[in-house]
């Protein structure tokens, strides 16, 4: 059995720090609710429907969350979650939903191990919170991993084994040392056995084999199709393409063209999970530079979705599971949650083609 995880944000609450950083009160939906489109036909804001505008230190909008991922056949969640040094961030939402039984669905963790800067206004180079790796950091995070959220009973397992991702190992200096060092740990004082994995799309090849499994993300930003020409100020050539003209300040593409690309490069084994994106467009977060992949349709998605079901099929392995990037990723317009254009049309796509498999 075909099992589908969606990726989930755990923002959208109020925290200090992003208080001092972006002003009292700003959560994503700062982001969503300010978008606007930048072409004719641009599907800006997207904004949501039946959840509504909520804030996920409530217990009731995380409840709502689950019934609706329940209902359309999702599996489980797989958390952003970020840890910085001993510091967490936006880790109240997914504290209460430790600590409360009656949210009763399986859950895993990426660490989303960047460092924090301001590329959400397009200002990558400053650095809010820098992670600082360590020797007593590697320590003190596995141990917190072991301790209050891998000895959970909804954590999702491989073989038994909690499933833990890392967005981008090859920011660690010595990754090799660091999986190694949370594996003796783990067992030794836990007797936890790792299952350990890392997301693709950034410059790392596990060449040493230090992972179990690898998940291919969508999107891939390396194999994307040809930009989309929106306005004959597009058409300019060499030295004026690249020049933020009034309206080529956003990388476009379309979304069907996308798809063409994606199938061509899947790759599928025991150890490889795909994934799949119903939409991306980040011009919410990123008023220059942003990626916007155009035309996206439940449709689309749901045949594309289709496609990956039946190659994995040809897979000789127990352990399968496709990575839906995301659940609710609205200020990157890349959401299964209902919106108020599509309403529950991706999530209902999403449940029709894993009721086939």
């Amino acid at each position: 059995m075909i099992k589908p995880i969606a990726i989930h944000l755990p923002q959208f609450h109020p925290f200090e720090e992003n208080d001092v950083w972006w002003g009292k009160g700003f959560t994503e939906w700062t982001n969503v609710t300010n978008a606007n489109p930048y072409f004719k036909g641009h599907y800006q804001p997207q904004l949501p429907s039946d959840l509504g505008f909520y804030d996920l230190r409530l217990k009731e909008a995380r409840l709502e969350q689950i019934k609706l991922a329940k209902e359309y056949g999702i599996h489980g969640f797989c958390y952003y979650y970020y840890w910085f040094n001993g510091k967490r961030l936006m880790n109240e939402p997914l504290d209460r939903m430790l600590s409360n039984k009656e949210e009763d669905f399986p859950f895993m963790y990426c660490w989303a191990n960047e460092n924090w800067t301001r590329r959400w206004d397009g200002l990558d180079q400053e650095v809010l919170i820098k992670q600082n790796y360590s020797d007593e950091d590697d320590l003190n995070h596995i141990r917190y991993l072991c301790e209050n959220v891998f000895s959970d009973n909804r954590y999702i397992k491989v073989d038994n084994k909690p499933f833990f991702v890392i967005y981008r190992p090859a920011l660690l200096p010595d990754i090799k040392r660091t999986v190694q060092k949370w594996r003796n740990i783990a067992l030794q004082e836990y007797g936890i056995e790792l299952y350990i994995g890392y997301m693709t799309n950034f410059s790392y090849s596990d060449d040493d084999n230090i992972f179990d499994a690898v998940i291919n993300f969508e999107p891939d930003f390396s194999n994307m199709p040809t930009r989309k020409v929106h306005s004959k100020l597009d058409l300019f050539k060499g030295k004026y393409f690249n020049k933020k003209l009034p309206l080529n300040d956003h990388y476009v593409y379309d979304y069907s063209e996308y798809i063409i690309k994606a199938k061509k490069k899947l790759k599928i084994n025991n150890t490889t999970f795909p994934s799949i994106t119903p939409s991306w467009d980040n011009s919410a977060r990123r008023k220059i530079g942003a990626t916007i992949i155009d035309n996206s349709a439940p449709e689309l998605y749901g045949n594309w979705l289709k496609y990956i079901i039946e190659e994995y099929k040809k897979v000789d392995t127990k352990n399968k599971y496709i990575f839906i990037n995301a659940w609710n990723e609205w200020a990157e317009g890349n959401h299964l949650e209902p919106c108020q254009k599509w309403g529950r049309k991706y999530l209902e796509e999403t449940k029709k083609a894993f009721e086939n498999q």
